[in-house]
């Protein structure tokens, strides 16, 4: 089945996996896979190049289904890389090469017949920096589902603006302003708005790029909270320099050192009970 049919008969997933299966070193990724519910991303053998240079090394990862997976390590180890290699947003760099598998609901997303528009409608992408559109609140909003070809008539884009602004939690602050810009709205409330933006189009799996780097404390504590209620609905893949932050809102971290995926599993594993010194020496702050 194509993206795009996948896309018109999304089901909702059962079930939850078995996370004791993704901490035990003697099962393989694939097997827990087939043991436990199904990953909704999967990388085997991942290697990304900038010219002649390699970014990453044979990365195998599974993204469970509906939960928070922290890519964490220190700066330059590949974990923004590797995050921008699951919706193709290297496709966009001169120079850069991604070789491997990379699967999403088990269809090769780096098939040349995939349409890109759509696989970016599947996998929506928040940045480090608040990038609002230079447009109103409500067009920023209305925007992806417009070119999609959602929302027959204005009715149903209302619809949706409504809703994508109660799910990222800006809703009573900003409908009384719908038609102000965007980018009049303080920091941590363009951060949520662009979160909206990302899930008007419906995605299944939501990435986000340092997401509270520019962001006061304050702010940084809503959107963790919005991190984790929209974690019901959505896979959400979080690249965070902060450990405090990854220990808070996710469930599965994963370590990235020098391009290479050194160890990844339950969050309160990797914390507590790392199986790797390197681990244990980015974590104690041996070296960051």
């Amino acid at each position: 089945m194509t993206l795009a049919a996948q896309k018109n008969q999304q089901t909702a997933d059962g079930g939850k996996m078995d996370t004791t299966l993704l901490t035990n070193p003697n099962v393989k990724p694939a097997m827990a896979a087939r043991l436990g519910e199904a990953p909704k991303m999967t990388s085997r053998k991942v290697c990304v190049f900038y010219g002649q240079k390699q970014a990453l090394f044979n990365v195998d990862l599974d993204i469970p289904s509906r939960q928070v997976t922290a890519l964490i390590g220190p700066s330059g180890c590949g974990k923004s890389t590797y995050l921008r290699c699951l919706n193709r947003m290297n496709d966009v760099i001169d120079g850069c090469r991604v070789t491997g598998d990379m699967k999403l609901d088990g269809e090769n997303i780096y098939d040349p017949k995939l349409d890109v528009v759509m696989l970016r409608a599947r996998i929506g992408m928040v940045f480090q920096k608040p990038n609002p559109f230079p447009k109103s609140i409500y067009d920023n909003i209305a925007y992806g589902p417009r070119i999609h070809g959602m929302g027959a008539g204005k009715d149903e884009l209302d619809e949706i603006v409504q809703t994508s602004l109660e799910r990222a939690g800006l809703w009573n602050e900003a409908k009384d302003r719908l038609q102000q810009p965007g980018t009049g709205l303080s920091g941590g409330q363009q951060q949520r708005l662009c979160i909206a933006r990302a899930i008007a189009v419906s995605p299944e799996v939501i990435l986000m790029d340092e997401p509270c780097s520019a962001l006061d404390p304050i702010a940084t504590a809503r959107i963790e909270e919005l991190i984790d209620e929209l974690r019901e609905n959505y896979t959400i893949i979080i690249v965070t320099h902060s450990m405090q932050q990854a220990a808070r809102v996710s469930q599965k971290t994963a370590f990235f050192h020098l391009g290479v995926l050194v160890e990844w599993g339950d969050t309160e594993q990797i914390f507590t009970a790392p199986r790797d010194e390197r681990t244990q020496g980015y974590i104690t702050g041996r070296f960051g």
